[in-house]
């Protein structure tokens, strides 16, 4: 059965916004997803929500509000998935899963959180949730605390790697310069990057503030259709291929710097894609922290266990290296609005796949790899998507 095809997208511009609630934020894309898709609210089958809430607002029953937002989507079906930080992700593929088994021809994925409504100390609490409290909820620093000891880890085995996090860093903040949707359009630069002060303290263990994604607001939308609808639409990226592997919440029941279930993950998708991480053209993946894009190096297959750091040294996934990742400035420069990132994600690479990327735009993008993950690398989505039309 041929997977559902992307066929409209709409993107809200990340960083402190005025909407009050998850409520506008959503109604912010959903018009404009459907008209990128040329279609109507009439036309909608199915509601799929990603919001990871958890206190961020006291409102929830987030599937109900897209029709509270957007007239004429009162009598759709509407869901709300929650997977922690891949909960925009879980929310696009139990939509496909809908079209796949014949449910519905059309379904609108929306993807939002507001994070900025609450006091910022109060976030890092909210965001534990995304941990196994009874282990690592007094972890100091909230989610930036665990994933500091899974840096101090790493740092244990193979050294001090703070300047190829740096490196990462700065690359990603150069790219969000580039893209109009990014919460931080600026770039950095290296030396901020890696040198600790009063405006880049430590955070948590060997992280310092560049090496920590941004608390955000902002929403994304993509509207999915049937194979056969879709080719009678203006555009449609298909996926070559998908795959959903989790791992063990508790930490301390795994090697925390494997990222087990994301190797998995790409391994998966790589083979039911028939290609090789190289044959890719871009990347977009989950950077939540510097030293997650660091060891996703490793679990793509661009290096061995311990030797992703190569690869932010010499330059691979640079903007104009042999395989960029993240051109959007990824969730360290782009935001990390929860429930919105694997929405966004998938938007940011199907604008590349379409050509309409703009400045940021990868020359000649074909094929895409989206890795999305829910806790430090507890539930893990990889797609591969290309142009169908």
């Amino acid at each position: 059965m041929a997977e559902p095809c992307i066929v409209g997208w709409a993107h809200s511009k990340f960083g402190k916004s005025a909407a009050p609630d998850t409520t506008a934020l959503m109604a912010e894309v959903v018009g404009p997803a459907l008209e990128h898709a040329g279609i109507g609210t009439s036309d909608v089958d199915g509601i799929f929500v990603g919001v990871f809430n958890n206190g961020f607002s006291k409102q929830d029953f987030q599937g109900a509000l897209v029709a509270m937002g957007t007239p004429g989507l009162d009598h759709v079906p509407a869901v709300r998935l929650e997977n922690a930080c891949s909960t925009g992700t879980a929310a696009l593929y139990s939509a496909m899963d809908f079209i796949a088994a014949g449910r519905g021809r059309i379904a609108l994925v929306v993807g939002a959180e507001k994070m900025t409504g609450i006091p910022t100390e109060n976030v890092g609490d909210v965001l534990l949730a995304g941990s196994w409290r009874a282990e690592e909820g007094e972890v100091e620093g909230g989610f930036a605390g665990v994933f500091g000891m899974i840096a101090g880890t790493y740092f244990q085995r193979y050294g001090d790697r703070s300047e190829e996090l740096a490196m990462i860093a700065a690359k990603n903040h150069e790219n969000g310069t580039r893209n109009p949707y990014a919460h931080m359009q600026k770039d950095l630069g290296l030396a901020f990057c890696n040198t600790p002060s009063d405006k880049n303290p430590y955070v948590a263990g060997p992280l310092r503030r560049t090496d920590c994604s941004l608390v955000s607001d902002g929403a994304a939308a993509l509207v999915l259709a049937d194979a056969e609808t879709a080719a009678t639409m203006k555009r449609a990226i298909s996926f070559r291929a998908r795959k959903n592997v989790n791992d063990i919440l508790a930490l301390s029941r795994r090697d925390p710097t494997a990222f087990e279930g994301g190797r998995r993950a790409w391994a998966g998708a790589l083979d039911q894609a028939g290609v090789g991480i190289r044959d890719l053209d871009f990347v977009e993946t989950h950077d939540c922290f510097t030293m997650a894009e660091m060891i996703e190096y490793e679990i793509m297959g661009l290096a061995k266990p311990g030797e992703g750091w190569k690869v932010a040294r010499e330059g691979l996934t640079r903007f104009d290296g042999a395989l960029p990742v993240n051109p959007s400035g990824g969730l360290k420069s782009r935001g990390h609005p929860i429930g919105a990132t694997g929405v966004s994600q998938h938007v940011m690479a199907a604008m590349q796949l379409t050509g309409d990327a703009g400045e940021m735009q990868v020359r000649d993008a074909e094929l895409a790899g989206v890795f999305n993950m829910g806790g430090a690398a507890v539930a893990n989505y990889v797609s591969i998507l290309e142009r169908m039309k």
